[in-house]
């Protein structure tokens, strides 16, 4: 199964770390240094046009991980989730 993360970007469910909050995860200084050093590895996909509310974390193995960054909510992305058997 696959998690849509908006504009057309779908990331298989066994593939997925985790789904965070912008607002609450991104005040913390070692997440912030974690997304500073994504983004310089070029690690960071953007999925929005709008605001970011939520960042996706997604490895499919051998140091081939991700981190999408959504206008879409961690409590919308976490129900799509749900909503397809995702545990």
């Amino acid at each position: 199964m696959y998690l849509h993360l908006g504009q057309s970007v779908v990331v298989p469910y066994r593939d997925v770390i985790g789904i965070f909050d912008m607002d609450n995860a991104s005040w913390a200084y070692k997440t912030r240094e974690f997304l500073d050093m994504a983004q310089e590895e070029g690690r960071v996909i953007w999925v929005c046009d709008d605001l970011p509310r939520s960042f996706v974390v997604t490895d499919n193995g051998s140091e081939n991980w991700q981190v999408y960054v959504s206008q879409l909510s961690s409590a919308t992305l976490m129900g799509r989730a749900e909503k397809n058997g995702f545990e």
